[in-house]
């Protein structure tokens, strides 16, 4: 049995497939598995799979004929795996050469359940920035609740917004499936699964050394989606499930406001996007029938956000105001509709 279980999603990945694979085999701690699932690609990436899984028998292959998303791809490594310990890695990203090694020392060496780490954002023009994930020692369960659980149950709006990616962390095998944890959705799934996993585990790990790099890429924001208020409302139906379940909401008792605030400005975001075929005078009785929705005006009267990203910041202050045909020319000043 492997010590760590790295489990890969690949969709349309042939860029970066073969240097994403050198990095888990290139570490200098090498007791681990490599899961590759293949969801769906059309592109060179299955062929890829099988080349790397040739080269080296801790490579294991899974191909899904059609894609179901990241999550669900995930999903089938998790029953696949074999790990005692599970880290997830992004196919357009990079392991740093001893970034396994440190992980598992640090977990020897605390008896921690999980572990965490820094990661680096490496940008198009080539930039760079460190982002810690909390400052370095070993938290308990209490300190965990209040440090992980909390922001990602309700501080999601105002920054600083606590990272809930998967990929910096080694994750206990056993509390995963003691606790039957899985990927619901695409949507915000990371945060839903890290936050429950965090509700089960009792003891967290943390180097402030930079073990991760994260590619931003620019060129990978979301197109229009039809029902994306319809996708959002789920999430927030499974958040609501799991702040229920393990008693959460007095850690941030305007935890819901907060969230549909969120969810309310990519709605209005995603509803004046060039794709949305419909005109513009109906895009903005779209975003005002949204805001009159029970949730999302208790949000509106609940809470005034600030110091949101310049555009996101104008659009809340012209949403809180009611001031539509404002932010319907502001849309169509900066997206061209």
């Amino acid at each position: 049995m492997p010590s760590i279980s790295v489990i890969v999603p690949v969709h349309q990945g042939e860029a970066y497939l073969k240097n994403c694979a050198e990095s888990v085999r290139m570490q200098s701690f090498q007791d681990w598995e490599l899961l590759l699932v293949d969801d769906g690609s059309t592109d060179a990436s299955p062929a890829i799979c099988d080349e790397c899984a040739r080269e080296d028998d801790r490579i294991r292959v899974f191909h899904r004929r059609k894609s179901s998303g990241t999550g669900e791809a995930r999903n089938l490594g998790l029953r696949e795996a074999k790990g005692e310990f599970i880290a997830f890695l992004d196919v357009a990203d990079r392991y740093e050469f001893q970034a396994l090694e440190t992980l598992w020392s640090l977990q020897q060496q605390s008896g921690a359940d999980t572990v965490g780490c820094a990661h680096l954002n490496l940008a198009a023009d080539g930039s760079k920035t460190e982002v810690k994930l909390l400052e370095q020692g070993v938290y308990d369960d209490a300190a965990i609740r209040e440090r992980i659980v909390a922001p990602l149950l309700g501080d999601r709006l105002m920054p600083p917004v606590f990272n809930g990616s998967v990929w910096r962390y080694l994750f206990s095998a056993k509390v995963i499936r003691s606790s039957h944890l899985s990927f619901q959705g695409d949507y915000r799934a990371d945060e839903l699964f890290v936050m429950e996993y965090f509700c089960n585990a009792k003891k967290l790990a943390v180097t402030e050394q930079v073990l991760y790099r994260f590619f931003l890429n620019p060129s990978s924001r979301h197109g229009y989606q039809k029902d994306f208020y319809a996708t959002f409302r789920r999430f927030m139906e499974r958040k609501e499930a799991l702040a229920k379940q393990y008693d959460l909401e007095g850690l941030r008792p305007q935890w819901q406001e907060n969230n549909n605030w969120v969810g309310l400005l990519a709605a209005v975001e995603n509803e004046y996007s060039r794709e949305n075929p419909i005109p513009v005078r109906k895009k903005q009785r779209a975003v005002e029938e949204l805001c009159r929705q029970e949730e999302i005006a208790q949000a509106i009267a609940a809470i005034t956000p600030q110091g949101l990203h310049p555009r996101r910041q104008m659009a809340a202050n012209l949403i809180k105001g009611g001031h539509f045909f404002t932010l319907t020319q502001m849309y169509r000043l900066q997206f061209g509709i």
